[in-house]
């Protein structure tokens, strides 16, 4: 039997995670956003962490997309459907090392290559979407390596 598992918590202020630009929503709309999440999500059913997500990974796409159409500016219909986000407490019962949001974020940055062109994502935009990812996964980190 394996022992208690004792959570980690990264020494960061989550408060201090600068969000993307809400602008975004505007340029790209809720179609784009849809797909780029479900790109993602392929991305990630060919990843090492496949065996995190649920089995219906379209699911669990349409319910990201949700989140991240709230996040860049459009409607509220993560919080509507699902409640308050509370990204930790709902990753918490998985475990993710920094192994594991190093996969996760390779696999965002190979869907945004070109993002600019296939989902219309604003290309001023990027740079800071990408440090929310950084600091967001981060955040999501609660397992420290096993030495």
């Amino acid at each position: 039997m394996s022992a208690a598992r004792r959570v980690f918590t990264p020494a960061m202020n989550p408060g201090s995670i600068a969000g993307p630009s809400r602008d975004t929503y505007k340029f790209m709309g809720r179609e784009a956003i849809y797909r780029l999440i479900e790109d993602f999500y392929r991305e990630l059913e060919a990843s090492s962490i496949r065996s995190m997500f649920p089995q219906d990974m379209h699911e669990s796409s349409q319910r990201s997309a949700a989140f991240f159409v709230q996040l860049l500016g459009g409607p509220a219909d993560y919080n509507e459907q699902y409640g308050n986000p509370r990204m930790r407490a709902r990753h918490l019962p998985f475990r993710i090392t920094e192994a594991a949001r190093q996969v996760w974020l390779g696999c965002f940055e190979r869907v945004l290559e070109g993002a600019e062109h296939r989902y219309a994502f604003p290309p001023e935009h990027l740079q800071g979407f990408r440090a929310f990812l950084d600091g967001f996964s981060r955040w999501m980190v609660n397992t420290e390596e096993e030495s």
